[in-house]
């Protein structure tokens, strides 16, 4: 279904198996996807790097889509994450790739910059800011300060809830209200005037993503399920505790950042000023480029395909 000539393997990394998704020979350039992704999410800058001369790699991350899903919440910290990566960086022979995450993805490359810099020759990451360890509070606590206990995330923290209720709208159904969210808001899972609306409602798919698209994704979480995905957010407060040491601590690898202006991410209170006032600047400081894209929302290596991929593209050539 995927139909773009990439050449599927399962991988054998810190003790589960990783399905890998990859097109092209050269160097290695390591694609990671957000919630709810897959590898598939990159099928377009896959396509693109490989083209140029680059090896694209896209794993389905742990808990996702051909890879393994333990059943443990605790099997889902940053350091097993990271582990996988730094495991599957060595399968590939290398010593360092080049490293482009989205959503989740991004969260989880700043972990990998600041645990292993070793193994990044540079950084693009889309949709998710560097987020400085506070270590007065908690990020979960963060979020229910800011926004309430019906907040995405904080509703997630409960094991089962949010599984449960996704299973009463179906797969395709979330697949499609997740991935056309196109609003600056947060979202709130509600029962009532929530994110996910009536299951009755029909949800027209913008021109970037298709049924096609949709299909192949919930033929993925149709099997696996939403839990290991979920299981990263369960753990947010467990990786505030763990990573007390690095508090502080600067990413060291060049970056590029890239984020559309109708990302919820970029209207999350402090943000902006975050990216654009310095302090951004001061926690990495071999950020090279911002990018806002204009009208863009926060799936946006879907949406804005094209220029995503000359983006990541334009930056990587230059090392």
């Amino acid at each position: 279904m995927d139909g773009g000539g990439f050449k599927h393997s399962i991988v054998p990394v810190n003790g589960i198996n990783m399905h890998v998704a990859e097109k092209g020979e050269g160097p290695v350039v390591l694609f990671l996807h957000g919630f709810p992704e897959l590898w598939y999410s990159w099928r377009h800058q896959i396509n693109f790097i490989a083209a140029r001369g680059y090896r694209a790699v896209a794993p389905d991350l742990r808990g996702y889509g051909d890879t393994d899903a333990p059943p443990d919440i605790d099997a889902y910290t940053i350091f097993h994450i990271v582990g996988d990566l730094v495991a599957l960086i060595n399968s590939l022979g290398q010593d360092k790739v080049f490293v482009v995450g989205h959503d989740w993805g991004a969260t989880v490359a700043w972990n990998l910059c600041l645990l292993r810099p070793d193994k990044v020759r540079a950084l693009v990451n889309i949709s998710v800011a560097y987020t400085p360890r506070n270590p007065a509070r908690k990020p979960v606590d963060s979020l229910r300060a800011l926004f309430g206990d019906d907040h995405y995330i904080c509703r997630f923290q409960e094991p089962g809830e949010p599984e449960a209720l996704f299973a009463g709208f179906g797969i395709r159904f979330i697949m499609k209200k997740f991935l056309t969210y196109h609003e600056p808001a947060p979202i709130f899972l509600r029962e009532v005037n929530g994110f996910l609306g009536s299951p009755n409602e029909e949800i027209i798919l913008p021109s970037w993503l298709s049924e096609d698209d949709i299909s192949y994704f919930a033929s993925k979480f149709d099997k696996s399920g939403f839990t290991g995905g979920i299981n990263y957010y369960r753990n947010m407060n467990r990786n505030w505790e763990l990573s007390a040491p690095w508090t502080g601590v600067q990413i060291t690898v060049p970056v590029k950042f890239i984020i559309g202006d109708l990302d919820l991410t970029y209207h999350i209170h402090g943000v902006q000023d975050y990216i654009h006032k310095g302090r951004f600047k001061q926690d990495v400081p071999f950020l090279q480029e911002v990018v806002v894209m204009k009208g863009a929302g926060h799936f946006i290596n879907q949406e804005r395909p094209i220029e995503i991929s000359q983006n990541i593209y334009e930056f990587i050539d230059k090392f």
